[in-house]
């Protein structure tokens, strides 16, 4: 018996062998990757934003061109508008993807065996923010695309030309810009509130209840003139500006576009170091 016990003890007093795998932050990502695109619900929120934006871009190519030609003298229309007309539609479900992306993690406890793979807290929360911004920022490349070749065909009979120099490429990059900083501001959300039905109804009150109270106000006479200046600094209507006139207020509209999700971003942050998970 004594030798039985001997033996344990020294078996368990043995040295282990080191693991040769070390958790750095490029694996992190990978990690952050798999989770995000193993979920059902990614997929689908991803589906869902292609054929939306393809299919608005169509109405508004559509509707656009067939308006008498003294309506249409006095619109902005060309085939990028139609293409970033979307935005106000596609921003909601680039919002509600960065809030699923962390709180799944949460109602399923995931949210531990993360913090336990990394206990650098702010290392998870960068990881996930690249993998959710890198990813919509691809989705909506590639949408834009898809609708620019639908587009082009209802446009294109009607004189206009991609190679137009009148035509600039910029609202584009802004569009996809505005959906990544949308999903980030999701993301923060997510990380802030920690629940999956708060999270998303905190996002789509920020960009799409919001606006539409504010511009309520319009009514209300110069009282009220203060609350309708504030629509202003919305990420919604900064997002607009940027893509529909984006030499109006430039300066103003990139530091609100980029302010929203940064605020969310360093406030889940902050929760995430102090709260357990």
């Amino acid at each position: 018996m004594t030798t039985t016990i001997d033996t344990r003890a020294a078996g368990l007093s043995a040295p282990t062998a080191a693991s040769p795998y070390r958790l750095n932050f490029v694996r992190l990502v990978r990690s952050e990757a798999l989770k995000l695109f193993t979920l059902r619900s990614t997929w689908w929120s991803l589906g869902v934003t292609v054929l939306l934006a393809t299919g608005i871009s169509l109405l508004v190519a559509a509707v656009t061109t067939s308006l008498p030609e003294e309506i249409r003298a006095q619109m902005t229309v060309n085939p990028m508008s139609a293409v970033v007309s979307p935005l106000q539609f596609t921003m909601l479900v680039a919002g509600i993807l960065g809030a699923m992306a962390i709180t799944g993690e949460y109602s399923t406890g995931m949210i531990r065996s993360t913090l336990t793979a990394e206990p650098r807290r702010g290392a998870v929360l960068l990881a996930k923010a690249l993998i959710v911004s890198a990813t919509l920022i691809v989705t909506t490349l590639v949408t834009s695309l898809i609708s620019i070749l639908v587009v082009t065909p209802i446009f294109g009979s009607d004189g206009f030309a991609w190679d137009d120099a009148e035509l600039t490429w910029i609202p584009l990059v802004w569009a996809i810009i505005s959906m990544a900083t949308f999903a980030l501001l999701g993301l923060g959300c997510g990380f802030l509130i920690r629940n999956g039905a708060g999270a998303i109804a905190a996002t789509v009150g920020i960009l799409f209840v919001l606006p539409i109270v504010m511009s309520l106000f319009s009514f209300g006479g110069e009282s009220w003139q203060w609350l309708i200046d504030l629509y202003n600094y919305l990420p919604s209507s900064a997002a607009s500006g940027l893509t529909t006139n984006p030499t109006n207020e430039t300066v103003r509209n990139v530091i609100v576009l980029l302010a929203w999700p940064a605020a969310s971003l360093l406030g889940g942050w902050a929760v995430l170091r102090v709260r357990d998970a």
